[in-house]
């Protein structure tokens, strides 16, 4: 009978740090998403052109910090969303060889992120996202000449906007096949299927993209899973391109054979 009052008090004790455990996470998940304050360490350079600095008005009256570089000559303009952690300037390398590759680009920080006031949800992204697309348009360059460019995070914003629309293109870096999926490998223990809030169910919308996309991801990741990507470009039903080079890491390194493959995949846009 003590025994069994021992196994009780226990199973009682455990259920009961279980719940809190949830709780907490239910309550504070947001502030292990989203990073805006955290060093990503990529590497900080100068850029090597003139750009705009804008501020974008997205909804809740949130403003958002952005970069525009705008030649007339260029085709194309990438409208870039920027992963976790780190502002804009971490960011540089990658607009450099933009301009390189003859690209236009609108580089928004998200609400939270680099200064700007509100606090980040999948929604708010969103809304974010779809704001500086507006702003675009607005400045005269339509959907058929943009390239959604999302990296990391910004790979579930990139796919909720590409869905049902026809865009010049979409690329993908690291993405993610949704963040439960990625969550379960960080907290196996928990339920996230019940407890996320913010999701990015980008599997399950990744059928719904009608333009041409590149992904691509490295097979050293430890953030997100190369599967992951892989499983992506698996369900893609568009004119599909990958890179999946085996060392890379998550934030991949913008080398001759990178470079070489945003720029096949450029030529093959309308």
């Amino acid at each position: 009978m003590k025994l069994r009052q021992v196994f009780l008090y226990v199973f009682l004790s455990l259920t009961i740090l279980y719940a809190c455990v949830c709780t907490y996470m239910y309550i504070f998940q947001r502030n292990f998403l989203y990073l805006p304050g955290q060093n990503n360490n990529l590497r900080g350079e100068k850029l090597n052109l003139e750009i705009k600095e804008i501020s974008v008005p997205s909804t809740e009256n949130i403003t958002l910090k952005a970069w525009f570089y705008n030649n007339p000559k260029n085709k194309y303009t990438v409208l870039f969303f920027h992963g976790n952690a780190g502002g804009l300037e971490k960011r540089i390398y990658k607009l450099n060889e933009f301009k390189n590759l003859n690209l236009n680009y609108l580089i928004i920080s998200w609400r939270g992120f680099s200064g700007n006031k509100g606090s980040p949800t999948e929604q708010g992204l969103y809304s974010d996202a779809r704001s500086a697309l507006e702003w675009l348009q607005k400045n005269n360059i339509s959907k058929n000449k943009i390239i959604l460019y999302g990296e990391s995070l910004g790979t579930g914003v990139a796919v909720e906007v590409a869905q049902n629309q026809k865009f010049a293109g979409i690329i993908l870096e690291s993405p993610y096949t949704s963040i439960v999926d990625a969550a379960k490998i960080y907290y196996p223990y928990l339920p996230v299927d019940l407890i996320l809030k913010d999701k990015y169910l980008s599997l399950k919308k990744i059928k719904n993209i009608n333009s041409p996309i590149l992904i691509m991801h490295g097979g050293a990741d430890i953030i997100i899973p190369i599967a992951m990507g892989k499983k992506l470009f698996d369900e893609v039903q568009s004119k599909k391109y990958g890179y999946f080079p085996q060392f890379d890491r998550h934030m991949m390194t913008y080398n001759s054979e990178l470079k070489l493959e945003l720029q096949k995949f450029i030529k093959t846009l309308n």
